[in-house]
């Protein structure tokens, strides 16, 4: 920006060496996971048993375990199990016009096969404050780099799907039992997490990732010093709100509806499929 520009003396360029992170492999997916059971409360349990009309209202990623794992007679890749646990808040209509809002938990699991090279350095690194004449030696624990660094991108899921079912009929995809589910995820939600075996409630979610390998990498690069903005700090008047308020841009996108053109495809459809069906997209 012209307003942010920096002094910038001649010749500031120079080659530095930086400790980083090199991205070896990486790779996305759009994973549908069905028939996911839903870890209730004890409040959750009680209010399937007494309705079905039960909608999800909204989902959030509260937590995800990374499993690394050398793949045999494959030098250099690896294997990431990735266990996902998503809370979900649902909304049931107990009688006309009596609305309860209850909590669960579902767990999903992932595997991907990713190249992360080898590696068989023992890093040691000194500590902030703990070094210095007469300072306590204290053993230091090695950091081994043979196993790469996993890293899990994702957004919070899309509920495709919300039903109360039997398990004896309708069998759910469980990856995981009450009692494997972490203390932390386990506060995420209001109650105490139980597993009856009477009715279950089962969602379909649907997960946008992208998973990638790193490991510790020194890298050589041009850079530029950072030297002092020339843009001065401006503070807002403490006893005139007006003024402030003024000088905000009037908001006119949100006051209007965004155009076909906006669109990267058109119109947006509802439809999962590529293709409309016969006799329009059906928008709604």
């Amino acid at each position: 920006m012209p307003d942010n520009r920096m002094c910038q003396p001649p010749h500031s360029k120079e080659c530095i060496c930086i400790d980083t992170y090199r991205v070896l492999d990486s790779c996305r997916d759009k994973d549908c996971f069905e028939n996911v059971k839903v870890f209730l409360t004890d409040f959750g349990e009680e209010i399937i048993d007494r309705t079905c009309t039960i909608r999800s209202k909204c989902a959030k990623v509260v937590c995800a375990y990374i499993d690394v794992n050398d793949v045999p007679f494959n030098r250099g890749f690896y294997q990431l199990n990735i266990k996902i646990y998503t809370k979900i808040t649902f909304e049931a209509c107990i009688s006309p016009g009596n609305i309860q809002e209850f909590d669960g938990i579902a767990v999903v699991e992932k595997k991907v096969i990713l190249f992360g090279s080898e590696g068989n350095v023992t890093v040691f690194k000194s500590e902030v404050g703990k070094s210095g004449f007469c300072a306590e030696l204290p053993c230091q624990a090695p950091t081994s780099s043979n196993l790469p660094i996993a890293v899990f991108e994702t957004v919070d899921p899309v509920i495709l799907d919300t039903r109360v079912v039997e398990p004896r009929v309708f069998p759910c995809c469980c990856c995981c039992c009450i009692d494997d589910i972490p203390d932390n995820v386990r506060c995420s939600v209001k109650g105490n997490l139980c597993d009856r075996d009477e009715k279950s409630l089962v969602v379909s979610l649907g997960f946008f990732s992208v998973v990638r390998i790193e490991r510790p990498a020194q890298l050589l690069i041009n850079a530029t010093e950072y030297n002092i903005p020339e843009k001065e700090c401006i503070s807002a008047p403490e006893n005139d709100p007006c003024t402030l308020f003024k000088a905000i841009s009037f908001p006119v996108n949100e006051f209007s509806p965004p155009s076909m053109n906006t669109f990267p495809h058109g119109a947006p459809c509802s439809y999962k499929h590529d293709a409309p069906p016969k006799g329009g997209c059906g928008c709604s």
